[in-house]
């Protein structure tokens, strides 16, 4: 099974695109951003499952980076 939540490749202005089940939650251009919009979304603790892959797949890049 995929991971709900989907960190996109780095846009060329900066900021990955965060999608869960295919939703655009926003732009983050940090990990504070990522945890605010997973919050948002409901996830209890989401800081917590920011390395795990079963819940968040960072795509095109490393893991936590989100400027140019």
């Amino acid at each position: 099974m995929a991971a709900p939540i989907v960190v996109h490749h780095l846009s060329p202005s900066g900021g990955r695109r965060v999608t869960a089940r295919g939703q655009i939650l926003g732009l983050a251009h940090s990990d504070h951003d990522l945890v605010v919009f997973l919050e948002a979304a409901g996830l209890t603790d989401p800081d917590m499952n920011l390395d795990d892959p079963s819940w968040v797949e960072w795509r095109g890049g490393q893991a936590h980076e989100c400027t140019v």
